[in-house]
């Protein structure tokens, strides 16, 4: 339905953050492939109530212990 969120958007966009977080270069050269998957997290960052979680001390940021570490040797552009 459109203008409505689900879990797969709020999955699709802790997915895509993740693994910007773990691949940034490899990312970057990949996101002019998918516009569409930017744009819907994006658009999943900017909602209200998330966009307070990102900005809250609540919110655990990516780090070396869990699923979505940064992997530099395999970061390839």
């Amino acid at each position: 339905m459109l203008g409505t969120y689900s879990y797969v958007d709020l999955s699709l966009f802790q997915l895509v953050s993740g693994l910007e977080y773990m691949f940034p270069k490899r990312m970057a050269t990949l996101a002019k492939n998918v516009p569409g998957l930017k744009a819907l997290q994006q658009r999943v960052a900017q909602r209200p109530r998330v966009a307070a979680y990102l900005a809250s001390e609540r919110r655990v940021a990516f780090n070396t212990d869990g699923i979505f570490r940064h992997y530099p040797e395999l970061d390839a552009a």
